[in-house]
């Protein structure tokens, strides 16, 4: 008879602990559910910084004219710019089209002119000056080495990009155009090379600046 009061007092506390587990698990399972939610979210965040996938149905158009040259402090006669050097782009990662111009103006700035280009769109996209003779594939423009132009402006158009003033690019003596004889489109974020245009010396001009 003792025995059976104590069992029958002893059921509710197992009820209670059932209860009790029960309600544990659901709680863990809530927070499992919110943890999922919150690194699905991180995921598609990360996912949409990194490839930027709405740049693939979105083409920009930049037509910039080419710039005047900069008036010299002591008149001088004026003097036309020259085109060192030029190249068709020919499709690397992604097909693309296009001419790249190095153009040396009298104030002694280069601009790198981007004419008719064509190519793909993309996260962090930018213009290189590659120090080779071309780059058909990725190693190439990073074994060679490069200066970096800036971003692209747009995938589409005509476009100018300064070049520093520190690079051998003088004329006539100092014109380097085998340490610098291509222009890449180069994706930064995944390292791809979309893009080359290799530049072949424009003599006639380089010739006419001699004298």
């Amino acid at each position: 008879m003792a025995s059976r009061q104590a069992m029958t007092a002893m059921m509710p506390r197992r009820g209670l602990s059932q209860t009790s587990t029960c309600c544990m698990e659901g709680i863990r399972m809530r927070t499992y559910r919110v943890i999922a939610g919150l690194v699905m979210v991180a995921v598609v965040d990360t996912a949409w910084y990194l490839f930027r996938p709405e740049l693939l149905f979105v083409n920009r158009a930049v037509n910039e004219a080419l710039p005047e040259a900069t008036a010299m402090a002591t008149p001088a006669p004026a003097t036309p710019h020259i085109i060192l050097s030029a190249g068709r782009f020919h499709s690397v990662a992604h097909e693309s089209t296009g001419v790249a111009t190095i153009h040396q103006f009298p104030d002694g700035r280069r601009i790198v002119r981007l004419t008719e280009i064509e190519t793909f769109n993309g996260p962090d996209v930018r213009v290189y000056l590659v120090a080779a003779d071309d780059a058909r594939d990725n190693e190439t423009v990073t074994r060679a080495g490069f200066v970096d132009l800036g971003p692209l402006k747009g995938n589409r158009g005509d476009q100018n990009y300064e070049v520093p003033q520190g690079l051998d690019y003088e004329v006539p003596q100092g014109l380097d155009i085998d340490q610098y004889g291509a222009v890449a489109i180069w994706c930064r974020r995944f390292s791809v090379n979309f893009a080359t245009a290799p530049l072949q010396p424009e003599q006639k001009n380089l010739e006419a600046a001699a004298h």
